[in-house]
């Protein structure tokens, strides 16, 4: 049995308790402060397995599945030539998946360590990582951006890049793009330890997509 399904499951589980039960959900937010002044690092990840909303919920976990089995798939068979630190490929999902999470966290724990108020939730940044590791192993996949415009998975991994930048740095948005950004960063990362090659191929790819578009 995989990672997928029981990452899935209990991201699920709290979710909807956390809905239900606000001490239960404050109890796994993300707020630095606590973490800092009160050492409940446990927030680091307990954060990624509780959301805001439904649609919060909906859309985190639609990603992570439709990225994630093909992810974990391709590690577990060895597609990647290179393991990283000896692990087996077995190993390599969870430390993409969990590798974001905390990495995603950074910008917070940073910017937000002496705010008592700043909370933040959901498994964005490690499901950010999956996705990322998606495009530059799959980077011909054809995407539906925004459900509806078929594009390249590399196209629409640039196209994620330039718009997170944006919001990060329009800011007020009221959701964490910086975390999206250094969870994706950290996917691409992780995968590009396997097979340096990707980013060049991946590079490729978009000149040839881009020249055929103009």
């Amino acid at each position: 049995m995989g990672w997928l399904l029981p990452i899935i499951g209990i991201t699920l589980v709290a979710s909807y308790r956390g809905f239900k039960r606000p001490e239960f959900l404050q109890k796994w937010l993300m707020i630095p402060h606590r973490v800092y002044e009160n050492g409940e690092w446990h927030r680091v990840i307990s954060h990624g397995f509780i959301h805001s909303d439904t649609t919060h919920l909906f859309l985190n976990a639609f990603v992570l599945w439709s990225f994630g089995g093909s992810v974990e798939e391709a590690f577990r068979a060895g597609e990647l030539d290179s393991p990283v630190f000896g692990l087996t490929g077995n190993w390599t999902f969870p430390i993409l998946y969990f590798g974001g999470l905390v990495a995603a966290a950074i910008p917070a724990l940073t910017k937000h360590r002496t705010d008592p108020n700043y909370a933040s939730l959901g498994a964005s940044g490690a499901v950010s990582a999956v996705m990322m590791a998606f495009i530059l192993m799959y980077p011909t996949s054809t995407l539906l951006m925004m459900f509806i415009i078929p594009m390249p998975a590399v196209v629409a991994g640039l196209l994620f890049f330039l718009y997170e930048s944006y919001m990060n740095r329009r800011g007020r948005t009221g959701i964490a793009h910086d975390a999206h950004l250094v969870g994706a960063l950290f996917g691409a990362a992780l995968v590009l330890v396997y097979e340096p090659q990707l980013l060049p191929q991946a590079f490729e790819v978009l000149r040839d997509r881009i020249t055929r578009w103009f």
